[in-house]
Order: structure tokens, then sequence, then C-alpha cells
């Protein structure tokens, strides 16, 4: 099977870092996520990535170092996915695609359902940042 290359943002504002919810219809709907897509030939990672949060919230990014990698396979993609850390330069968050929208600290999480490929990440903020 494939592997398809995926970009998202993990999008700072103080202590708070923002995930979104998966529209109803798609796969994995209602779920929460880091804000991203699929990578489109001939554009970098953080082009992509910069893309996506156009299109999806309607921002432009500053993308800064990758925080991490991680591969994980659903029954229907597997997904290489590169999480970013960003910064908001532009704009602010618009629903376009989204189902909602939240900025929650790190100890919030356990309170949301993420899709599973973003679980080892949200394991790995745990246990980066202090409590």
């Amino acid at each position: 099977m494939d592997i398809v290359e995926v970009v998202a943002a993990l999008i700072w504002d103080n202590d708070k870092f923002m995930i979104c919810q998966r529209p109803a219809h798609k796969a994995r709907g209602l779920l929460w996520e880091f804000v991203g897509g699929k990578v489109e030939s001939g554009e970098t990672k953080e082009q992509a990535l910069i893309r996506e949060c156009k299109e999806k919230l309607a921002v432009t990014l500053t993308v800064g170092e990758k925080f991490m990698d991680v591969v994980h396979e659903y029954p229907d993609i597997t997904v290489h996915l590169t999480l970013f850390n960003a910064t908001i330069a532009e704009g602010v968050p618009q629903l376009l695609e989204h189902n909602d929208i939240k900025w929650i600290t790190p100890s919030e999480i356990q309170n949301y359902r993420v899709c599973p490929a973003d679980e080892e990440i949200i394991e790995r903020l745990k246990d980066e940042i202090s409590w």
C-alpha cells in the first residue's frame, strides 16, 4: 500500500495549542486533529502546510522546526505525518472546513478524542511539557 505524505501544524498561542475537529462526513469524522493535509506533488512539506492552513483556516502560518514524524496505518490509508511547530503570522482562524476549533493546554487534551495517528504526538507533547 502506498504511504500518503501528510503534514500538520502544532500551532501555539502562549501556553495553548490548536486542535481542529474533523467534519462529520469525512473519514474519522468528529475526531480531533492538528490542522493540515496531504502534500501535493512538487510541494515541500512546509509549502503544503501553509497552503492547507490557508484553505482550511484562512490564516497564513510561519512554519518552524519539525516537531516529530509518525507513520500510522489506518484501515483505508497509511500516512506519514510530519508535524511542524508553527505560529499564525496573519489572519484569525475561520471554520472553513472543520466542525470546531479549540485552543487547549496539554493537560486538557484527555478531554478530546483525537485521530489515532495523533495519539503518539499527544503522548510526546505530554512528556515534553512540564505540568
